[in-house]
């Protein structure tokens, strides 16, 4: 499984709305300013010196303020008298340097952009963004927060992902058992798996992902006996995502799970040579 499938199953990213995506420290949109590639991220300072511009999306009117950057020199220089300057010399000049921002905003809502002229008003609700060298804030509405707050616009290398913890369960083997053995298991019954000593450990994580051997799979649903540990662990994300978690041998207690259900508590021992399970 891909990264983004793995996030996509598990909880809480598997139930995250599109308002919980664009608040994760995560968010980062990649995009197209002008001949440069970046991402759109949550701003570190809400900028207070901005230019209030009455933008619309489509027929939906929004405000977007925008914070003087390398990028705008000519708006730059103008920066401190521009309430002196005629407003339609004003909007050309805007018009003209900020075009690659109003086309990266295009492509990234996926709506028409335009301008309708100066004075929107801004709002402390705002999705205050940086990208590249560029600070905004733009209106938040469901519009702009469904485009931006999709789980690919999830930046899954930031810490705030990889570091987060899952539970997991750590499985040793899986082998057939009649349902009827299953459910008449009593304690001092014993239950003979050689599987302890041939299958690869892995980790239930979530209760949807399998990781085994450095393969990532989703959980699939069977009839088996599931061997696994009586209590469970945590693994980090960009452990599942590498495939690197790693699994302790088996120690007692550890449990048999019949269709994701515990069946018996049990310990480990041998009987005959073989590999067994002694039910407590």
């Amino acid at each position: 499984m891909k990264p983004l499938e793995i996030l996509s199953a598990l909880e809480p990213w598997r139930s995250m709305g599109a308002d919980a995506v664009v608040d994760s420290p995560a968010w980062a949109v990649p995009c197209r300013l002008g001949d440069e590639t970046v991402a759109m991220r949550r701003a570190a300072v809400r900028p207070s010196d901005t230019l209030r511009l009455s933008v619309r999306f489509g027929d939906e009117p929004h405000a977007l303020s925008l914070a003087p950057s390398p990028r705008f020199p000519e708006l730059s220089r103008l920066w401190s008298v521009r309430g002196e300057v005629p407003e339609p010399v004003l909007l050309a000049l805007v018009e003209r340097e900020c075009a690659p921002l109003f086309q990266m905003l295009e492509n990234a809502v996926r709506k028409q952009f335009s301008v309708d002229g100066l004075g929107g008003e801004p709002a402390e609700s705002d999705l205050c963004a940086e990208a590249g060298d560029v600070v905004f804030a733009l209106t938040r509405s469901p519009t702009v927060v469904a485009a931006l707050g999709l789980p690919r616009n999830l930046d899954l290398a930031h810490p705030s992902v990889r570091d987060a913890l899952c539970p997991a369960e750590c499985e040793y083997a899986a082998f057939a058992l009649d349902p009827a053995a299953a459910a008449a298991l009593a304690p001092g019954d014993a239950v003979v798996a050689p599987e302890l000593e041939t299958a690869a450990p892995a980790l239930v994580v979530g209760g949807r992902i399998v990781l085994s051997g450095g393969e990532t799979l989703p959980l699939p649903e069977d009839a088996l006996c599931h061997v696994r540990a009586a209590a469970e662990t945590e693994v980090r994300l960009g452990e599942v995502f590498d495939g690197s978690a790693a699994v302790p041998p088996p120690a007692t207690p550890l449990r048999l799970l019949v269709a994701g259900k515990t069946v018996a508590s049990c310990r480990l021992g041998r009987l005959a040579s073989q590999p067994a399970l002694f039910v407590e």
